[in-house]
């Protein structure tokens, strides 16, 4: 596998910033109350993250160590006032919807965790790909998310009747209920196909391989069988 196409299956499957590594859940949370609002709020997290992984690769050997972080600060919150002025300008009512949820793209752990991990520590492009893997992971997990929660709390998807008229809305699903029961579902549901979340490993305290695993836990789960 190309390491560019490792970077985008790596953001959308293996690590996906909200189901795998359970990141930006404040967002992810409030604003998927519909389809739309998540793909606002994901598209809108994504082109930061392209762009501040990209800056911050190109200015990673100029950065000092000792003021890194303040210079991502600058860098993410320059881009983030630049988005949220262009969505006020030409999507008003995405804008409207997602209100004081696009200011704290600021403090989204997702961004600064892919600039320390990732884009400061290798070559531009790649860096684009790691930003556009994590963006459309999380944006999709949104996606998932407003789909489901719009579907059943209001029997619509993007504002279009689809459930048949007789179909009665269950309105916990646009509340703040509705969205860690979606969540649940979904974790499930990846939990019964295999795939490993970070809530897995800490509960675990590994990826579920005790055989092949050398750490203290596994010794002590073999001496508590015996």
């Amino acid at each position: 596998m190309k390491p560019w196409v490792e970077r985008i299956y790596n953001g959308v499957v293996k690590e996906n910033p909200s189901f795998v590594l359970m990141l930006g859940m404040c967002p992810t949370l409030a604003v998927t109350t519909s389809a739309i609002n998540g793909v606002g709020m994901g598209a809108s997290t994504m082109a930061v993250l392209i762009l501040s992984n990209l800056i911050i690769s190109l200015l990673r050997k100029v950065i000092p160590d000792d003021v890194r972080l303040p210079a991502y600060i600058v860098i993410v919150a320059s881009l983030v006032t630049v988005t949220e002025l262009l969505m006020e300008a030409y999507t008003p009512t995405v804008y409207d919807a997602l209100g004081i949820y696009i200011p704290l793209i600021v403090v989204n752990c997702i961004i600064f965790g892919r600039a320390e991990a990732y884009a400061s520590k290798n070559p531009p492009f790649l860096s684009v790909m790691d930003g556009l893997g994590m963006g459309l992971g999380f944006t999709i997990s949104l996606f998932i998310l407003g789909v489901f929660r719009e579907l059943l709390g209001a029997g619509t998807v993007f504002g279009v009747q689809v459930m048949p008229e007789f179909f009665e809305p269950i309105a916990i699903f646009v509340k703040a209920p509705g969205a860690f029961l979606v969540l649940a579902f979904v974790v499930a549901v990846m939990n019964a196909l295999g795939m490993m979340t970070r809530a897995n490993k800490m509960v675990e305290g590994c990826d579920g391989c005790c055989a092949a695993c050398a750490s203290p836990c596994a010794d002590e789960k073999k001496e508590g069988e015996a």
